[in-house]
């Protein structure tokens, strides 16, 4: 069973706002979306195996998603902002041994603290390194303090960035055997995803993303993924629906 659990968090944004409203966003979007796939041949997210759940607050997320965990089910956490991830990285950890993260974002996110807070959406990847290892895709926004520490830990050497995006075996041979997958939206450029707090010129595009999730998907056992940063505007109804879809493709890459 897939479950989908909305958590519209908005509390550290730094530019742009409206994370808020992206979960309610991608689920109004994703009841368009054809749920055939032509690449697949198939339904992307099978009949009957679906579950939207209520949506939960960062206070109440790492105890929801080990509950839910406990249930053996395929978790799918829509945001809100980046900084719900290591919270449900923390609860992935207690029930997978040898995972690893997959972060798809144009901004590194390994500030240790911004703006007087450790719990900042530009520390996500920082706090999720403290938990278990992970490799960035997409990356072409960082502070000088972010590439010092990367340099000296090494993790520079699991941080591709956009222009010289090496190929997708290289990216799966640095992930461990359980993947768990966060996707910040503003991984894609900006022709594609405008509707994100603080867009990145110089990103991925569509079936760039979907190579990615595609090759991971089948050499790797992915146990969940969030999708952030989505923040409607009036009036960009592509920006929602293309979220839609990227979440449908990779419920689809999962129930191959």
């Amino acid at each position: 069973m897939f479950v989908l659990l909305p958590c519209p968090h908005e509390a550290t944004v730094s530019y742009g706002k409206g994370t808020k409203r992206g979960p309610a966003a991608i689920l109004k979007a994703m009841q368009y979306v054809e749920n055939f796939d032509e690449e697949l041949g198939r339904e992307m997210a099978p009949t009957g195996k679906l579950k939207v759940l209520k949506p939960v607050g960062v206070s109440g997320l790492e105890s929801r998603v080990a509950g839910l965990l406990k249930e053996d089910h395929t978790l799918v956490i829509l945001g809100g902002e980046h900084s719900i991830t290591p919270i449900a990285v923390k609860a992935f950890a207690k029930k997978y041994r040898n995972l690893s993260v997959l972060q798809l974002d144009a901004h590194a996110d390994l500030r240790d603290s911004y703006r007087g807070t450790k719990k900042s959406h530009a520390c996500a990847i920082r706090r999720v390194l403290e938990i278990c290892p992970a490799v960035q895709v997409g990356i072409r926004s960082l502070s000088v303090e972010e590439w010092e520490w990367a340099q000296k830990t090494g993790q520079i050497e699991k941080m591709h960035f956009a222009p010289k995006l090496e190929l997708v075996e290289k990216i799966e041979r640095q992930l461990h055997k359980n993947v768990y997958i966060t996707i910040d939206v503003d991984v894609f450029d900006p022709s594609i995803i405008p509707a994100t707090g603080t867009p990145e010129p110089g990103g991925l595009f569509w079936y760039e993303v979907l190579d990615i999730l595609k090759g991971v998907c089948r050499t790797k056992n992915v146990i969940g993924f969030d999708v952030v940063e989505l923040a409607p505007r009036r009036g960009d109804h592509a920006s929602d629906f293309t979220i839609a879809k990227l979440v449908c493709k990779l419920l689809g890459y999962l129930s191959v």
